[in-house]
């Protein structure tokens, strides 16, 4: 008589478990953490690009559209565009020349770019967890299989 399926086996289902349970939610929230650093670093780019582009414009004043809420615009004259005022953090803001804006952009973006790497390597031995799990499984089920041809050539 037949025991039935193999991943039926208590032990397999506990190793599936912990991969689907625990290993795949560990890796979900860790792709997340970087993806929003990304995110983040996507942003301080596009801030630098935007600095640049004000630093290279000759005239003194800027003339902008300025986002208001809820998608509403109005014009905007900024009478001195050599200044520009960042969030450094815990909102707070500071103002800073546009020279001193973009070397703190780029210093924020490679601390933000190296807890990407961070947390990269995070998922990557997360996935090695997995595999390994998934190898034990393939085995636990490889040595089932080999135990249930060796009762069934008993039985002949």
């Amino acid at each position: 008589m037949s025991q039935g399926p193999l991943f039926a086996d208590p032990q397999v289902r506990r190793y599936e478990s912990f991969v689907n349970d625990r290993l795949r939610k560990d890796l979900e929230k860790v792709l997340q953490k970087r993806d929003e650093l990304y995110e983040r670093v996507g942003q301080l780019l596009q801030l630098r690009n935007q600095i640049e582009v004000i630093k290279s414009q000759k005239e003194p004043e800027l003339k902008t559209m300025m986002n208001v809420g809820c998608d509403f615009f109005m014009k905007a004259r900024i009478p001195d565009k050599s200044k520009i005022i960042l969030q450094v953090g815990l909102d707070v803001y500071v103002e800073m020349g546009l020279d001193e804006a973009i070397d703190f952009l780029e210093r924020k973006e490679k601390r933000l770019q190296a807890q990407t790497e961070m947390w990269t390597d995070k998922a990557s031995e997360i996935r090695a967890h997995i595999k390994l799990v998934l190898k034990a499984i393939e085995d636990l089920l490889m040595l089932g299989q080999m135990e249930q041809q060796s009762q069934q050539t008993r039985v002949f």
